[in-house]
């Protein structure tokens, strides 16, 4: 079980290395690395220009809130490895914000655990995004279908 929250960038390949080595239970990794978008998406249609998005989170609340939500994770699906790494602080199109891994020994529950995680990070994670547009600075809500789709998970 391993979190991070850092500035810095990552490396995908060393980190999915170092989420592997040595461990040859890990049959199936499923993977999730999010993106900084050059536009806001939202209902299929690109909106506002994005020039960077900054974000924002409590030291230590932040790292407590994550690893509770991965050990909820490896309560529900048979994990052998799992790892979130997640960036604050300003980033520009194209630069990677988040990683998440999950390996199983088969690849549906390394599939859903990393979508449980990733949908759970889009909800509920105590990171807040403020939008660099060229009308401004403008913080980013919570969108619905985020809500639906973590929504499928609640009571499992």
């Amino acid at each position: 079980m391993t979190v991070r929250v850092q500035e810095a960038d990552f490396d995908v390949g060393a980190e999915l290395d170092g989420l592997t080595a040595g461990n040859r239970q890990i049959g199936g990794l499923a993977v999730f690395v999010g993106l900084v978008r050059e536009r806001h998406v939202r209902e299929g249609y690109h909106r506002d220009r994005v020039d960077a998005l900054t974000l924002e989170h409590y030291p230590g609340m932040t790292e407590t809130a994550l690893e509770e939500i991965e050990t909820e994770a490896r309560r529900r699906w048979p994990l052998e490895a799992t790892l979130i790494v997640h960036r604050y602080g300003r980033m520009e199109p194209g630069e990677r914000i988040v990683l998440v891994a999950v390996g199983s020994p088969h690849r549906e529950a390394a599939f859903e655990a990393c979508e449980f995680l990733v949908d759970w990070l889009k909800t509920k994670a105590p990171f807040w995004k403020l939008e660099d547009t060229p009308e401004g600075e403008k913080w980013v809500g919570a969108h619905a279908d985020d809500d639906q789709a973590a929504a499928r998970w609640e009571k499992k």
